[in-house]
């Protein structure tokens, strides 16, 4: 009996292992724009989206269904924004706001990590000020997590 009732506990916990997992990203967008004229904000999904919805399959490897999903219907209404700092003030490069950014994102980090997701993957990229020309630019991070 007892060795019935181990293995009774061995399957359940393996098959926790094999549930399907949720995914969820967060993207901090963050510019670096001079002058501090830009806008930086944490954005957080607040709609599910089903992908099925919007992929089509190729056959023959040139025809595809492509113009049958509308870019409008890939739009969500319903997100939440986060106010973040600029990188740049009228001075320069603000580490003031730096650190007021940093310590914004770990507050919603730890807000997540509370609700029982966990952080697996970060990734990063700029596209940075091009110099006199240019007077764009943004710092954006994508945070991953599963639950």
């Amino acid at each position: 009996m007892k060795k019935f009732v181990l293995a009774v506990a061995v399957i359940t916990l393996l098959m926790m292992d094999l549930s399907a997992q949720e995914y969820k990203i967060l993207t901090s967008v963050e510019s670096i724009v001079p002058m501090g004229i830009g806008r930086s904000r944490i954005i957080n999904y607040a709609q599910e989206m089903d992908a099925s919805k919007f992929t089509t399959e190729r056959t023959q490897g040139t025809d595809s269904n492509q113009k049958d999903v509308k870019r409008k219907d890939l739009k969500i209404d319903e997100l939440e924004e986060t106010k973040l700092l600029n990188f740049y003030s009228a001075t320069g490069i603000n580490f003031q706001n730096i650190a007021s950014n940093d310590a914004v994102i770990s507050s919603k980090l730890t807000e997540l990590a509370q609700q029982g997701w966990e952080l697996v993957f970060v990734t990063s990229g700029v596209e940075s000020d091009g110099g006199e020309t240019d007077g764009n630019g943004i710092f954006i991070t994508r945070y991953i997590f599963k639950r």
